[in-house]
């Protein structure tokens, strides 16, 4: 996402990571207070991972100083839970201004009177600390629509999580050594064995939620969507596989982009996915401080709209709409309903998704067999961003809430729809209904793709 709502890996999801509908208020008591936990036990380590000069440096323009994010992160907290919903006297308001993520742009705000990394660590833990109060005391249910059904509590959660995303954004666009580790992800199934494409059959599905109780604006409400059949790769498209585009001179040509994309290439002297280089016959990547040899079984990561759209095309292929993607993740052709994730609507488990930051790299395309749609789609949850054709607009019916520039503002043909989170993605911003969107020239999110054909 472009706004601000915005390790070695952190824990495994806990058994449920949002509430369903109809639960009762301890229940969304818990689930609150377990989200609202991981989401600070992982900015406590993304930002404890690093000393105070690389919590207040700027690593790139295109990212605030990782300290900027932290105290963003609380003052969030202080305005919608405890002002808002709590009702409680403002605790830093003349800090407000600061951390409006609207009125500084990420590449101005080293130049802003910042906290300093202890006391924006205080400042954090103090509002925590009032939170919790707010949480213990607050009705869940008929307390109007902020509250009900935990809403905001799940809402900051998740704006944590995604700071948190962009946190291990700055992490891997930070020079030096490493300073974060985490167990390799799992070797995948026989994927010479997978089909590589799947026949999405044609037909009405329900797109979008209108009971996911923490389900933000954007993904409001469910509607009917009529889809034609189309085929859709099994898994998201390899290095190995781009690499071949690569070897082709598929960044010379301009028969397989779009204009602005290849005039957006030959400026900056882009060849290649960022943080790849070439050294004699071998392509090498750097992956948070470490360099590495191009895993070619691995999704292709870090490549934009416009590259992902010239290599589908180069393929003799396309990107999917979003409409494509989210039927081929949710829609169950036994049963015609649209289930919560590909495999059913239990929640992620780490056998089922490449999510949480509890690996730091997607899997090898074919993993994560359980995880699958009934279809046989893989790894359509978790590993990396997929790019999709559309532009981000709203749903029939959206409705904005809490307040416009979430979603809003930027709905229009300047953003494209991603789809299906990344490693980096905690499960409570994560559902086969989540929308994510960002310019078509970014680079540096955990973005890939996969393609699809018409049927």
């Amino acid at each position: 996402m472009t706004t601000d709502r915005t390790t070695h890996g952190s824990a495994d999801p806990a058994p449920g990571v949002a509430p369903t509908a109809g639960a009762e208020p301890d229940e969304l008591r818990r689930r609150a207070l377990d989200a609202l936990v991981r989401a600070r036990s992982r900015t406590a380590h993304l930002t404890d991972s690093v000393d105070d000069d690389d919590l207040v440096a700027q690593h790139s323009p295109l990212m605030s100083p990782l300290v900027w994010d932290l105290a963003h992160i609380g003052n969030q907290e202080e305005q919608w839970l405890l002002r808002t919903v709590g009702g409680r006297e403002a605790l830093r308001p003349d800090i407000d201004s600061v951390y409006d993520a609207f009125e500084h742009p990420r590449a101005t705000r080293p130049s802003l009177p910042l906290l300093p990394p202890a006391e924006a660590r205080g400042y954090a833990a103090e509002v925590r600390d009032r939170v919790l109060d707010v949480l213990a005391a607050t009705p869940l249910e008929g307390a109007g629509r902020l509250a009900d059904a935990s809403f905001a509590f799940g809402m900051i959660a998740q704006h944590e999580q995604q700071h948190d995303e962009t946190m291990l954004i700055t992490h891997q666009l930070r020079k030096g050594p490493a300073a974060l580790t985490a167990p390799a992800p799992p070797a995948a199934a026989d994927a010479a064995a997978l089909p590589s494409e799947v026949l999405v059959p044609g037909g009405p599905f329900t797109m979008g939620t209108s009971t996911e109780p923490w389900a933000l604006d954007n993904e409001r409400p469910a509607h009917q969507r009529d889809i034609a059949p189309f085929h859709l790769d099994v898994t998201p498209v390899t290095c190995g596989a781009y690499l071949a585009f690569v070897e082709d001179g598929g960044y010379r040509d301009p028969r397989w982009w779009a204009p602005d994309g290849y005039e957006q290439i030959q400026r900056h002297h882009i060849g290649a996915p960022l943080f790849w280089r070439r050294e004699g016959d071998q392509w090498l990547r750097r992956r948070f401080g470490v360099l590495g040899p191009v895993a070619t079984d691995e999704p292709v990561l870090h490549v934009s709209w416009y590259e992902a759209d010239a290599y589908a095309r180069w393929a003799g292929r396309r990107l999917p709409t979003e409409a494509e993607w989210e039927k081929a993740a949710r829609h169950d052709p036994a049963t015609g309903r649209s289930r919560r994730f590909p495999w059913g609507d239990a929640d992620p488990t780490p056998d089922r998704a490449n999510l949480g930051q509890r690996h730091l790299g997607p899997a090898p395309a074919g993993a994560y067999p359980a995880g699958a749609s009934p279809l046989g789609v893989g790894q359509l949850i978790g590993d990396v961003w997929e790019w999709t054709a559309s532009d981000f607009l709203p749903h029939p019916g959206f409705t904005a809430f809490p307040y416009r520039e979430y979603s809003e503002v930027f709905f229009g043909p300047g953003h494209k729809v991603l789809r299906g989170g990344s490693f980096a993605v905690d499960p409570v911003a994560c559902r086969g209904t989540f929308r994510n969107w960002d310019l078509p020239v970014r680079r540096q999110i955990f973005a890939g793709f996969r393609t699809a054909r018409d049927a």
